[in-house]
């Protein structure tokens, strides 16, 4: 079974305990153990060493790691204390400790299902979402070592357009968080269904002609899904549509007209996910996702103050005082793909969807599929934005796929809508 290498935490220390046995070359402790960076070495028990690995004896055996950092520049941000199974490696990286994780790949999705959603989902989102996840995996791995940026795009007097690829790691093969996928350890992976969703789907992927498919998702698309151009570099997959997130065939409004999408926005369609069933929604969402409940449509409010700074501190760009905000181009699910400021001292267009909502809040806009109305509340200037969604929309929508599985579909069924002209295979057969 292929293995694979996880970052999970990296701090100028790390503490960690063990549960179970393990086996290493240096001595250690099963509690209170900590490990630190000296002169570019790491620092263990009074030693040095160029890098420690601990080796669990039993199936039961665990580690756990302390203030993993969850949901990095996200408005949920914070640390837990998780535990993991496999191997626990620590290496030297920037200066500080790097915690590696290595595991079964069908270990690592036992981790990533329960992580992305809760455990809790019905069996046949976790087996539909089992499936996307190894897909996505096993695309990136087949890029045969391609290094990749992260930020791409460009930038001249007019415009700052960026996009956001999963920037190859050279000391792992991925990390722990959203910029790969949510992988958590064993903490949350408390329901059977979870293993046995892993289990039912072994070695499963989604295929489009002789390629895996680099199956993307997002939290909720607000009705429409989107295209990969629209957030990444400038190409399109079959499998990968603007589709209405619907029962039935829906016609797709023409969402890139202003006019359209202002009507869709400002309007709540029936969707899969517009679902506002607390019983369904705690099925797929975890406590801190939770949090958030005005995903299918949402509001945010700014002083004119406030978004000036706001764009300032987060784009680096001296605007002045914010005038306006004027969409340029939208995608097919509604979403900015262009959006100009107008500031008093300069003007520029910005691009794509999640450098627009980089710009525009503290961590991330929850989309990019808003309106902007200017008003006066008391006196002041404000800008008030009206939005649909919850993350890029691309790919399977993890909200409607959740109401999909309460309404009897199949796994087969949801891969399908989301996905459409993919099929399954396994991952020997290609």
């Amino acid at each position: 079974m292929r293995r694979i290498d996880v970052g999970i935490l990296r701090a100028a220390e790390i503490k960690f305990d063990f549960i179970g046995d393990f086996c290493s070359g240096a001595p250690f402790s099963a509690k209170e153990n900590v490990v630190s960076v000296v002169d570019g070495k790491l620092f263990f028990n009074s030693c040095r060493y160029d890098n420690l690995c601990f080796v669990p004896k039993g199936d039961g055996s665990r580690f756990l790691l302390y203030d993993v950092v969850i949901g990095v520049n996200f408005h949920w941000q914070r640390k837990e204390n998780q535990f993991f199974t496999g191997e626990l490696h620590f290496i030297v990286e920037d200066g500080e400790v790097r915690a590696v994780n290595r595991l079964p790949v069908e270990d690592y999705l036992v981790s990533v299902i329960s992580s992305e959603m809760s455990a809790t989902s019905s069996l046949e989102l976790l087996k539909a979402h089992t499936i996307i996840s190894r897909s996505w995996l096993y695309a990136q791995l087949q890029r045969n070592g391609k290094v990749q940026l992260g930020v791409l795009g460009w930038e001249n007097e007019n415009e700052i357009i960026r996009w956001y690829a999963r920037e190859d790691h050279t000391l792992f093969d991925f990390c722990a968080d959203d910029h790969c996928q949510r992988y958590q350890g064993v903490t949350r992976a408390a329901n059977p269904n979870v293993e046995r969703a892993v289990r039912e789907t072994t070695d499963v992927v989604l295929m489009y002609g002789d390629e895996v498919c680099d199956a993307r998702f997002s939290k909720c698309c607000g009705g429409v899904t989107e295209r990969f151009s629209a957030c990444w570099e400038n190409e399109d997959y079959d499998y990968l549509k603007a589709l209405r997130d619907c029962e039935g065939d829906e016609p797709l409004p023409d969402l890139t007209d202003e006019t359209s999408a202002r009507e869709w926005i400002e309007s709540a369609p029936p969707s899969f996910c517009s679902a506002d069933d607390s019983a369904v929604l705690s099925q797929v969402l975890n406590g801190y996702d939770q949090e958030t409940n005005d995903f299918y449509r949402w509001s945010v409010e700014y002083t004119q103050e406030e978004l000036s700074k706001l764009i300032k501190r987060r784009s680096g760009v001296d605007f002045g005082t914010i005038i306006d905000l004027q969409p340029v181009e939208r995608a097919a699910s509604g979403r900015l793909v262009k959006l100009r400021v107008v500031g008093s001292k300069r003007t520029l267009v910005v691009g794509k969807e999640l450098e627009i909502r980089r710009w525009l809040s503290e961590s991330h806009l929850y989309s990019s599929a808003f309106v902007v109305d200017k008003v006066e509340k008391e006196g002041v200037p404000c800008f008030v934005f009206k939005g649909a969604g919850w993350g890029h929309g691309v790919g399977l929508c993890q909200i409607g796929a959740a109401v999909m599985g309460e309404k009897g579909y199949t796994f087969e069924e949801i891969l399908e809508h989301y996905y459409p002209g993919a099929s399954l295979c396994k991952t020997g057969a290609y």
